[in-house]
């Protein structure tokens, strides 16, 4: 079986940097794709930044949606091949893939009909609606390309090939920053689209990568022999992938979904700068979250080998190292947030009244950093283990309490209300996390 990695035994540091690396450059890739998005929209004004984050929002929620196929793909296709059961490895590649295509049609069916009901609820002025709306329409063709693109890195990254994800999703990044300032603005022939052409620059980006993908699993010797894409889904193999999968992806779904509320909240009491402020920051914020959440994937990758294979030492050895590296980043990325806010914001938004804004936020998020990437961090350890539970519960409950605790202080002292929620409770998820896992780990020593 070719290009498969067996994570059992050798340096655990080498092994897990090899894994996290490329994830983590994938993760960066990502957050790329929407900042370059951001940097262009941004000359042309901050009511695009809002129309187009909002959309954002809309396409988080579904890429939540989207790991419930990723996530279960990793954990699974890593645990069956380290306990050595290739066979296995094959049928949930295909159960995965065939859940990933069924959830991506009904996505885009959904956001293709009733845009106008899904971008109502976060209560914009009307032309910046109709702006979102514009873009949406066009963006809803790249969504099952989505699903399957973050189904096919779950099962590459099961079987410890986190580089094909990142060489993959480089192209598709440098097409992005090629096809955008020429959507976007027009050039010879190319009429100007605005942030209809940053749409489109993203769609058939995300087109590229899936072809890229394509070609590489059907080849001679693609990876777990040529799986189908297609199979009549068994009952034992679907209800562990749910078991695996859904309190990942509702844990996600959640999230996505109380910061769509927060974003509302943001609208009413800030307005489209309220908006553009937690749109854009998250994105700037990224920097920390799709890190931590690159390592934490690799970490959940290198555990399910480990745990499968009754080496737990090896796995909390993983553990440690991870959040060293984690905690090291943080306290930089917090300094910066903190010291420097409204310049880093200025780059993607030149508007006086918008980067101080943003500034805002970045200081008051930037306390958070550290909790944050610790919460991630075990998470990972968590997946790796089969145990996907406990972390979906602490971010179910704590990111429940951002909405009123927003509104309360929304009410108080204005738009940074919101973030100040927002906050406080990454820092009592991280600190519940690494609690949690302190005591139930004990078991498997």
């Amino acid at each position: 079986m070719p290009a498969i990695r067996d994570f059992t035994q050798g340096g655990i540091f080498r092994q897990l940097i090899t894994l996290a690396m490329p994830l983590m450059a994938v993760s960066f890739i990502q957050m790329t794709y929407n900042m370059v998005d951001i940097i262009w929209i941004g000359r042309l004004g901050s009511k695009s930044v809002a129309a187009v984050g909002t959309v954002g929002m809309l396409m988080w929620m579904m890429n939540s949606f989207a790991l419930l196929s990723k996530v279960s793909a990793e954990v699974s296709i890593g645990q069956s091949i380290g306990a050595k059961r290739l066979d296995k490895a094959m049928l949930y590649a295909s159960h995965t893939t065939t859940i990933a295509i069924i959830s991506g049609l009904v996505f885009a069916t959904f956001f293709f009909l009733f845009p106008q009901l899904v971008l109502s609820f976060f209560r914009l002025e009307a032309d910046i609606t109709q702006e979102a709306i514009r873009y949406l329409n066009i963006v809803t063709f790249s969504v099952p390309f989505m699903f399957l693109i973050l189904n096919f890195s779950g099962i590459y990254i099961g079987t410890g090939r986190s580089d094909i994800p990142f060489y993959f999703n480089a192209v598709g990044l440098v097409l992005n920053i090629v096809l955008d300032p020429l959507f976007i603005f027009g050039f010879g022939f190319i009429p100007e689209m605005g942030s209809q052409g940053a749409a489109l620059a993203t769609t058939l980006s995300q087109v590229v990568v899936f072809m890229l993908f394509i070609r590489h699993l059907r080849r001679k010797k693609g990876v777990l022999g040529q799986f189908a894409f297609w199979i009549k889904l068994r009952k034992n193999y679907t209800l562990n992938i749910l078991k695996l999968g859904v309190p990942v992806a509702a844990m996600n779904v959640y999230f996505s979904i109380i910061n769509m509320n927060l974003t509302r909240i943001a609208s009413i009491h800030g307005g489209h700068l309220g908006v553009t402020s937690q749109t854009t920051g998250g994105q700037i914020e990224g920097v920390t979250w799709n890190t931590s959440q690159g390592f934490a994937t690799a970490l959940g990758s290198f555990v399910a080998q480990n745990f499968a294979a009754g080496k737990m030492d090896r796995a909390r050895h993983a553990y440690r190292y991870t959040l060293r590296a984690m905690m090291a980043l943080g306290l930089v990325v917090t300094t910066s947030f903190m010291l420097f806010g409204s310049e880093i914001f200025s780059v993607f938004i030149p508007e006086k009244e918008a980067y101080l804004a943003g500034g805002d936020y970045l200081f008051i998020i930037g306390i958070s950093q550290l909790f944050m990437m610790l919460e991630l961090t075990t998470q990972g350890m968590f997946n790796g283990i089969g145990k996907t539970t406990p972390p979906a519960i602490v971010s179910i409950v704590f990111n429940t309490l951002r909405v009123p605790l927003a509104v309360f202080l929304a009410s108080a002292i204005g738009v940074n209300g919101v973030w100040w929620a927002i906050s406080i409770t990454s820092v009592v998820k991280g600190i519940c996390s690494a609690t949690w896992y302190y005591f139930s780990q004990r078991k498997y020593r």
